[in-house]
C-alpha cells in the first residue's frame, strides 16, 4: 500500500487541508474496509473499482468523484484488484462553496458537476503510472475554481480557531474568535456546511482521540480525557463509541495487535 499527501498551494490553503493519494492491490477477492470519521470533508476520485456497503451487505458502486462529507460513524466500502484514491481533504465549511453545490449532511453523496470531466485524465494518467500529473490537473482545476469563490473571513476565523484548539473551544469561543455573534456563526455553519459549530467541534476532538490512539494504543484515557476537554474518561468513551461505533479500549487493543504483527 501506498499513501502520500501534497500541501496545496497556498492560494488554496485556506479551502483544502491537503490533496493525497493511495493506491492499493487487493487481489482477486473483494475486500471490505472501512473509513472512520475525522473533521473533514474530502472529494474522491479513484480509478478501479469501489463500493460502499452497508450493514445488511448490499452496495453501490460509487461514481467518481464522490463526496465523502462529515460521517457520524464509520464508513464501509468494498474493492478488488488493483485501485488508485485520489483525495481533496478540505474543511467542511468550504468544500460544497467550492463546487457550488448545496450543503447536506449525507455522508456520501454523487454528484453531477464539471468536475467530473477530470476523471477521463486522471484515469489516463493514472493507468500511464504518472500521479504527479494526475493530482497537478486537479490543482490546477481548483487554482481556476478559487478565484471565482468568495471565501467567508468570519468561516476561516472560526475554522482556524477550532482547528489550533483541536475542537476544545465552546461555541461562544469559537464565535468571538471569529468576531461574530453566537446566531450568526451558527447560521453561517449550517449554510456552509450543514452542520452545527458543535457537530463539527466534536468530531474534530474525536479525530484528535483516534490519531493518538493509533500511535500509542497505550496512552492513558483518562488523561487524554482531561487534555481533550472531555468531562472525564466516560464522557470520551461514549463520545469517541458514538462516532466509531467501538470504545477507545477495544480500539487501542485492536492498533496493539496490529502493531505485533
Amino acid at each position: 500500500m501506498h499513501h502520500q499527501e501534497f500541501e496545496p498551494p497556498e492560494v488554496l490553503q485556506n479551502s483544502i487541508k491537503c490533496f493525497w493519494y493511495l493506491q492499493r492491490d487487493f487481489g482477486s477477492t473483494p475486500t471490505q474496509f472501512e473509513v472512520v470519521p475525522d473533521g473533514y470533508a474530502e472529494i474522491i476520485f479513484y480509478v478501479g473499482q469501489l463500493s460502499n456497503t452497508t450493514q445488511d451487505g448490499s452496495g453501490e458502486v460509487l461514481s467518481s468523484p464522490f463526496i465523502m462529507g462529515l460521517l457520524n460513524q464509520p464508513a464501509h466500502f468494498c474493492s478488488e484488484g488493483a485501485l488508485t484514491i485520489i483525495g481533496i481533504r478540505c474543511y467542511p465549511w468550504t468544500v460544497f462553496d467550492l463546487l457550488g453545490l448545496p450543503p447536506g449532511r449525507d455522508g456520501l453523496r454523487m454528484f453531477e458537476h464539471p468536475i467530473t470531466r477530470l476523471q477521463s485524465s486522471v484515469d489516463r494518467w493514472v493507468r500511464a503510472g504518472n500521479l504527479t500529473e494526475a493530482i497537478h490537473c486537479i490543482t490546477q482545476y481548483f487554482l481556476e475554481a478559487r478565484s471565482g469563490v468568495e471565501m467567508d473571513g468570519t468561516l476561516f476565523k472560526a475554522g482556524t480557531a477550532m482547528r489550533d484548539a483541536n475542537g476544545t473551544l465552546p461555541v461562544s469561543q469559537v464565535a468571538a474568535a471569529a468576531h461574530a455573534t453566537v446566531r450568526t456563526l451558527e447560521r453561517k455553519f449550517r449554510q456552509s456546511s450543514g452542520y452545527s459549530v458543535k457537530d463539527v467541534s466534536g468530531l474534530m476532538r474525536f479525530e484528535q482521540v483516534r490519531n493518538h490512539l493509533w500511535q500509542y494504543p497505550d496512552a492513558n484515557l483518562a488523561a487524554l480525557a482531561l487534555e481533550l476537554g472531555y468531562a472525564d474518561q466516560s464522557h470520551l468513551s461514549r463520545e469517541f463509541k458514538r462516532y466509531s461505533g467501538t470504545t477507545p479500549a477495544a480500539f487501542a487493543r485492536e492498533q496493539r495487535k496490529k502493531g505485533r504483527l
